[in-house]
């Protein structure tokens, strides 16, 4: 679709201006010539660092020239909404309680996924009933896109060494999604780094899947463990989880830049079911069809029963002795899947042994510097 210069600077501006009335906290032109951050996921590739996230290598350059995903593509319309849930527990307590669960906050409420898609498509439409049918599709996470190359060549923020967005008034709380669309909108300029000498999402990966500043081995992220890995978790691993059965919030719990963070404004956001302090054994007794209804709409739903088991069993493993933990890993010793049941026998085994846990690398190491949404907020040093 044709629009001359002051058409499409007005229809850039309403573009912001509809997205914050649908939810999202901004809205930015991204840069389509994605082939720097091409190159690096080529690297990454090429390192084995994806570990067994095989669809990461397919498609080829579809994932970073929009044209070729989309022909006709002349624009990427980038979307960012915040989703820290208000009401919940202190997640630096809940690190400090092994026999609870710490589940991402990301993923306490309803699944994103659709939520996103559905305000995404909302804006689509209010551009065509404003302009008329163009070329557009939207995408949250369905397609091989490189969404945070893109927000942040779309003035959404920077990626900070711990591979996540930040935006400056906002941390790096927040779900992204797009809108490929062939009409030529004026593209927005990135923001510049701010990370400066901070580490403290390196420091404080409680796996060291953050080599460096800007890497990530995937293959040692506990995210990446708990809900991408389908077989066993490596043994050497298993200690460095504690009592996280979902994805890991460290790498942002001590990020700086998350004193700005914001409570999501959208009520389907908020915990469900308790899932922000349950206890490991009231968790790892729900049968199948409990979790299928407990997990109803949530992002959780994906890694089906038996990997919320083995990941329960390792998280048990790692809390302290104690008879009732005991009584429930032996309910499951005869698990019929093997990698459940290998799980249950090694938390049982590490719950008969007496020495001592070494300490691990968290969050909770710069508790007196990490700040969550809505507590005070002073300024950067």
């Amino acid at each position: 679709m044709m629009l001359d210069t002051a058409s499409a600077r007005a229809l850039k501006h309403a573009i912001r201006e509809w997205g914050r009335e649908l939810g999202f906290q901004a809205v930015g032109i991204a840069h389509l010539d994605q082939s720097l951050a091409g190159a690096r996921l080529r690297e990454w590739l090429a390192a084995g660092r994806h570990g067994e996230m095989d669809y990461m290598a397919r498609h080829g350059s579809k994932r970073w020239v929009a044209g070729e995903l989309v022909p006709g593509t002349l624009s990427a319309i980038s979307a960012r909404m915040d989703y820290w849930p208000g009401d919940t527990h202190d997640p630096l307590d809940l690190l400090e309680q092994p026999q609870r669960a710490y589940v991402s906050r990301y993923a306490l409420g309803r699944d994103y996924h659709k939520l996103l898609r559905a305000r995404l498509q909302k804006l689509a439409d209010r551009i065509a009933a404003q302009i008329g049918p163009f070329g557009h599709r939207v995408f949250v996470d369905s397609a091989p896109v490189l969404e945070k190359p893109l927000a942040a060549s779309a003035g959404l923020g920077w990626i900070g060494k711990h591979t996540n967005l930040i935006a400056r008034d906002g941390g790096s709380y927040f779900f992204l999604g797009e809108i490929y669309t062939d009409l030529p909108l004026p593209e927005d300029e990135p923001v510049s780094d701010h990370c400066g000498s901070c580490r403290r999402c390196i420091d404080a990966c409680p796996s060291g899947a953050l080599p460096a500043p800007y890497q990530i081995d995937a293959r040692r992220c506990i995210s990446y463990l708990t809900i991408e890995l389908h077989g066993a978790i490596p043994l050497e691993l298993r200690p460095l989880i504690g009592n996280r059965i979902y994805g890991c919030d460290d790498c942002q719990l001590v990020c700086p830049w998350n004193r700005y963070a914001r409570l999501a404004g959208e009520p389907d956001f908020r915990a469900r079911h308790g899932l922000d302090a349950a206890s490991l054994v009231e968790l790892f007794g729900w049968d199948e069809a409990g979790f299928l209804a407990r997990t109803e709409g949530s992002a959780i739903r994906r890694i089906g029963h038996l990997r919320w088991l083995r990941n329960i069993a390792i998280a048990l493993g790692n809390a302290p002795a104690d008879a009732r933990i005991v009584a429930a890993l032996q309910a499951r010793a005869g698990h019929p899947d093997a990698v459940v049941s290998e799980a249950v026998q090694w938390a049982l085994a590490r719950q008969a042994d007496p020495s001592p846990r070494a300490p691990v690398p968290s969050a909770l190491d710069f508790r007196e510097r990490a700040r969550v949404p809505g507590a005070a907020r002073p300024d950067l040093p």
